[in-house]
């Protein structure tokens, strides 16, 4: 049972059930397609049908923004918690490294990928990073090729949202892997490139306003985020 916040269906899952979820699908015969929405996404999906049809059609959707926690509960349909990406891609790797599982890792600029892959691989022994490609290509057939021919079991996906979510859709089958993950910015922050905010910044569900404080260029999109729990509060009075 999902639980609808703003037209898109959310899992109703804690950390732990969510890897769990995603280690049974990598038992299971593929592709699956795990995507992590927060607030901009939703929004995203109700201009986008393309979009909107995918993320239905995921088998796992987590609760990546504090935003969707909150709409949640203005909703009257409460999640157990947030679910970020990053850290629930961390947590699968952790449990996934001891089981002979392939990662490739596809997205973001040349080299930063293969700098990520080396330090997953310090942080995760045992972990098998079997292949790695930026995300400045013109065709996606020879990437699904080379994802087929690494043997790939997971794949992160890191094109930005809805290109990835997109890019998975189109090619996951031909790419032969089980588990298909949509991690935007993800390989960046994994590579060393940029730094994640403080514990506790993360444990207050403020990692937006960090990244306000040092991206001031970020106003834009932040600003967004009232106006989503508004819309919440609005569907409430609506019964909706």
């Amino acid at each position: 049972m999902r639980t609808d916040v703003l037209g898109v269906a959310f899992d109703d899952v804690t950390m732990d059930e969510a890897v769990d979820r995603a280690l049974a699908m990598l038992e299971e015969d593929g592709p699956h397609l795990v995507v992590t929405p927060n607030p901009e996404i939703v929004q995203r999906a109700k201009q986008d049908p393309e979009f909107a049809q995918i993320l239905a059609g995921a088998h796992l959707v987590i609760p990546d923004g504090i935003g969707v926690i909150y709409a949640a509960k203005i909703l009257g349909r409460p999640l157990k918690g947030r679910v970020p990406g990053i850290d629930f891609a961390a947590a699968l790797l952790g449990r996934a490294a001891g089981m002979g599982k392939r990662l490739y890792l596809l997205g973001a600029a040349p080299g930063v990928a293969e700098q990520a892959a080396v330090n997953l691989q310090a942080a995760y022994p045992g972990l098998v990073v079997c292949g790695v490609h930026d995300g400045y290509f013109q065709e996606d057939g020879p990437v699904a090729d080379a994802i087929r021919a690494a043997r790939a079991d997971i794949v992160f996906v890191c094109l930005g949202f809805p290109k990835q979510e997109k890019w998975i859709a189109a090619n996951g089958e031909a790419a032969g892997a089980r588990l298909y993950i949509g991690l935007g910015g993800s390989l960046d922050v994994f590579a060393g490139k940029v730094e994640r905010a403080p514990e506790s910044f993360q444990k207050l569900g403020l990692e937006w306003l960090y990244r306000l404080i040092r991206q001031p260029s970020r106003i834009g999109r932040m600003s967004k985020l009232p106006l989503f729990l508004v819309s919440a509060a609005g569907a409430r009075l609506r019964g909706r």
